[in-house]
């Protein structure tokens, strides 16, 4: 039968299940059965019937991919419920992210390791959630949503208790390792969420969502220092495990059962790939000072590293379904919003890592502030709550101006404050001051990342493009540690203590970063305002 269909639950001549399709002919309305309950669809309803009908019946009914053999159509899940649950499992995610920062020197001495060492707890989860998260997001498309997630937070639950009772630092790296597959928890959360929420709902939860994400990772840098004061440092994993634990068992209730299959087939080369180059690449950079950089085995690293890239970017463009995509990135305002995002992870990721060293080394080090934990958390803090009020406001300021000028003017701002810190850093006031300006920045850089993104990609490509940027951000931030810490680790002075020279000299390499970000930025094309990728930055909250 020609003509549009209409999925209703009602009961017709030769339906053989109160769920099969009755097809109702708009173009000529007295063919359409006479059903009781049922109003005939005439030639005069046009554009709100076409809008609304696939919401209204979705709501109403559910697809017939949703009925069993016997007729029953499924219990109504609550999305209350399942926006809890995310809640809980992104909180937990974040938290993760950022609690150890401000610790890291703590762990130094328990374990009685050196700094380049004990960095790789931080490098290690970095290079993990930047694999898992693509990976994860396309096979929770091919095998369900909700089973990945539950595989998500299970990786994180199982590494925060591996973490907790570590008897090694290599104990500990390799836990961090298991604890980044919880990387895949955003996207699928975002997912989800698509999946289960009416199109009126679905902005707003996508918003407190990517909020608790941002929250979370300041609330971490803050909660750090009194749970290893009153506690100790391994109740920074415990407390999460416990978090996602309850996360785990709110999943398997709340969440519903997901069987889509798109996405395609999954290829693992890839993912194999990235890891062993990223791996190569990074050990080499972080131990390169100490092994040197002539050595057989810097160098035989740097060389495999280099050649798993390159086979990595050549499979990339081959595979149906790439962890990022190569074509997408020949456009222009993809690999340039791409490159400042690397920038910015490489900066950002370093300086909330190495900032904290440096205020607590020890005051006879001639350099250090002698900091706790706390003070260093506290010290943090401006930058993430300054970014998030920045963010809210970016919007308008795209629209006053330009995106390229506000990612440029907040990538000038970042370097600003890595010079100061570089230049000025015995003060706590001097200190404060970068911190804030520091966040300034990068609030008007990564709010408008997003943007930039959507507005350059077909609507249908959004998510893969935003994740993709997002993921190029993770790996910009594992690669800019493994720099700082190369630099710090090879410049030690008679003391133990890190030289004062080698901090500086990491900064202002930060601050170079940066400035790549800003002449990335004046290559990005001026928007169209009349897309809706412009208003898309009022629903963004940045993520620090």
């Amino acid at each position: 039968m020609d003509g549009p269909r209409l999925r209703g639950s009602v009961q017709g001549p030769g339906c053989q299940h109160e769920h099969q399709v009755v097809c109702l002919r708009r173009d000529d309305p007295r063919k359409a059965p006479h059903l009781p309950g049922v109003r005939r669809i005439t030639t005069r309803v046009r554009g709100t019937f076409e809008q609304d009908r696939e919401r209204r019946l979705h709501r109403l009914h559910p697809p017939l991919s949703q009925v069993d053999a016997a007729g029953r159509r499924p219990r109504r899940q609550h999305p209350r419920a399942i926006l809890v649950v995310l809640i809980v499992s992104v909180s937990a995610f974040s938290l993760l992210q950022s609690l150890i920062i401000p610790v890291l020197p703590e762990i130094q001495r328990s374990f009685e390791t050196d700094q380049s060492t004990v960095s790789w707890v931080l490098t290690a989860y970095l290079l993990s959630a930047s694999i898992s998260t693509p990976l994860l997001g396309r096979i929770g498309d091919r095998v369900g949503k909700k089973r990945i997630l539950l595989v998500a937070l299970s990786g994180l639950a199982v590494g925060s208790v591996l973490s907790a009772v570590a008897p090694s630092i290599g104990w500990l790296i390799a836990a961090r390792i298991v604890q980044g597959v919880g990387g895949g928890v955003l996207p699928l959360s975002f997912g989800i969420i698509r999946d289960e929420f009416s199109i009126e709902k679905t902005r707003t939860a996508v918003s407190v969502v990517a909020s608790i994400a941002s929250i979370g990772f300041g609330a971490g840098i803050i909660l750090a220092g009194p749970i290893v004061v009153f506690l100790d440092y391994h109740w920074l994993f415990w407390l999460p495990a416990i978090g996602v634990t309850l996360a785990v068992v709110g999943a398997a209730l709340c969440i519903p059962r997901s069987d889509s299959t798109r996405g395609g087939s999954i290829n693992p080369l890839p993912a194999l790939l990235l890891s062993g180059a990223l791996a190569s690449l990074l050990l080499a950079i972080s131990r390169g000072g100490e092994w040197g950089w002539t050595s057989g085995v810097v160098v035989a690293l740097l060389i495999g590293g280099a050649l798993l890239a390159a086979a990595w970017i050549v499979v990339e463009q081959r595979v149906r379904y790439p962890l990022i995509d190569m074509r997408m990135m020949r456009l222009r305002g993809v690999w340039t919003a791409n490159a400042v995002a690397f920038m910015v992870g490489f900066s950002s990721f370093s300086f909330y890592a190495f900032l904290p060293q440096l205020i607590q080394t020890p005051a006879e080090s001639g350099y250090g502030l002698g900091a706790t934990i706390t003070q260093s958390g506290w010290l943090l803090l401006p930058s993430s709550a300054v970014s998030v009020l920045i963010g809210l406001f970016s919007a308008r300021l795209v629209r006053a101006t330009s995106a390229r000028a506000v990612m440029f003017t907040g990538s000038i701002l970042c370097a600003t404050a890595y010079l100061m810190v570089a230049a000025a850093h015995t003060q706590t006031w001097q200190l404060y001051l970068a911190v804030s300006v520091q966040g300034v920045g990068l609030g008007l850089v990564v709010s408008t990342l997003a943007a930039v993104v959507i507005t350059s990609v077909p609507s249908g490509q959004t998510g893969v493009a935003s994740g993709m940027n997002a993921n190029i951000r993770t790996i910009g931030g594992a690669m800019g540690t493994a720099a700082f810490t190369g630099l710090v680790a090879s410049h030690v002075t008679d003391a133990g203590f890190p030289a004062e020279a080698a901090y500086a000299v990491g900064f202002v390499m930060l601050a170079a970063a940066m400035l790549f970000a800003a002449i990335a930025a004046l290559w990005i094309p001026h928007w169209d305002r009349s897309r809706s990728g412009t208003d898309a930055l009022s629903d963004r909250v940045s993520v620090a």
